[in-house]
């Protein structure tokens, strides 16, 4: 009589492919999550300096403010966004609801910080 060949057991330890681990992150971030940006302010400089920074309308951009002294950013969209910070790291949010080019700019002293081109 022939034999039959013995099952090797499964073990429970291993993950399955069709189930992902708990603290697995998503690949994707969700849509209303929209764009990061850093800007430091350093002895009157700042970083970046007049870059320009793709949105689209209605997309949320956090701004993360890390500074030496205290100020306001303007964002000369319609209506007009001003962004106050103080020394340390400030995070605030914004959101440009019509397409055109909007300059995010300090007064004192006078720098063009970014350029968010909406489309």
């Amino acid at each position: 009589m022939p034999t039959e060949p013995t099952p090797t057991p499964t073990s429970p330890s291993s993950p399955s492919s069709s189930t992902p681990p708990d603290d697995a992150s998503p690949s994707e971030t969700p849509d209303d999550a929209g764009a990061e940006l850093t800007v430091t302010r350093t002895a009157g400089q700042f970083t970046p300096n007049g870059e320009r920074v793709e949105l689209d309308v209605g997309e949320t951009l956090t701004l993360t403010i890390v500074s030496d002294e205290a100020g306001s950013l303007h964002a000369h969209s319609t209506p007009e966004q001003t962004i106050d910070y103080g020394v340390g790291t400030t995070t605030e949010r914004i959101t440009i609801d019509r397409p055109g080019l909007v300059e995010v700019e300090n007064h004192e002293p006078a720098v063009v910080v970014l350029q968010l081109e909406v489309r």
